[in-house]
């Protein structure tokens, strides 16, 4: 590949980064600016992205209309369960299905990539049905369940990956050491899994804490529901959206998930084990 054209790609390759970043920014910054905005403002013909007379009006109308806490809560438990349980599981069936080579990987292999291509809606009515004869309609622990199910295959593939990207050699010589598989597995494999399982972990609880769908149809008592069903009671009977409210709920609901991510940022940046192995 010549400089020229390696220059055009990675100046392709930035720009489509930055198109990316502002597809996800302009949005975000539009829902803080409508946040902060008093009512007259939201109804002017021609809105500015700095409010002229910003206002948490709209933050108390939001508390005081809808139980944003006991929500709040109800999605952390949810999300939080349903990670640790999903990451707890797959870790050794990753490593089974990363180290050997056999009929059990291939078929959670296949299981991964068909559970990827069925949509919600094709699953819930017989979902429905088995969590009414398991008792656990309207309850978080049957969401929890439905949660975990859900992220457990795609959960299993990155930690697949994560393991797959270990030299082998450390378990070697771990084997030679006189360590077991499962020795091996707390002492050697989990520490430098440590950031894909961080990260697997982030990805499972941000999949949970935005789900909307299952909770919807699984959870009718309004002390149990979640923090995105709550917020659709923001929308009045005839579909009209009651702007401040929504938009200051709704950019409390995205900040538990940019906090985690800011603070664990550091355990997710990959830390291969580059000298871990001497050559």
């Amino acid at each position: 590949m010549s400089p020229r054209v390696s220059r055009s790609a990675r100046a392709g390759q930035y720009l489509a980064l930055l198109c990316y970043l502002v597809f996800l920014v302009l949005p975000f910054l539009w829902l803080i600016s409508t946040a902060f905005k008093p009512a007259r403002e939201l109804g002017s013909l021609h809105p500015t992205w700095i409010p002229h007379d910003p206002t948490l009006g709209n933050f108390r109308q939001a508390f005081d209309e809808q139980p944003l806490p006991r929500a709040a809560a109800n999605s952390l438990l949810a999300a939080s369960a349903a990670a640790l349980t999903a990451v707890v599981v797959a870790t050794p069936l990753a490593y089974v299905m990363a180290r050997r080579r056999g009929r059990l990987a291939a078929a959670a292999t296949g299981w991964v990539v068909v559970s990827q291509a069925f949509p919600f809606v094709l699953v819930i009515i017989p979902l429905f049905l088995v969590l009414k004869n398991l008792q656990l309609i309207n309850s978080l622990i049957g969401l929890i369940v439905v949660y975990v199910v859900w992220a457990l295959p795609f959960v299993l593939w990155m930690l697949t990956g994560y393991v797959r990207a270990l030299p082998a050699e450390l378990e070697e010589a771990a084997a030679l050491d006189g360590a077991g598989r499962l020795r091996t597995l707390i002492s050697v494999t989990a520490p430098l899994l440590a950031p894909g399982i961080v990260a697997t972990a982030l990805f499972a609880f941000i999949t949970a804490w935005n789900e909307f769908f299952f909770a919807l149809v699984l959870l009718k008592s309004p002390e149990k529901q979640t923090l995105p069903v709550v917020l659709t009671h923001f929308l009045g009977a005839e579909g009209v959206a009651d702007l401040g409210p929504l938009a200051a709920a709704a950019f409390l609901a995205t900040l538990p998930s940019l906090v985690l991510f800011a603070v664990i940022q550091r355990r997710i940046t990959s830390g291969t084990p580059t000298g871990a192995v001497k050559n």
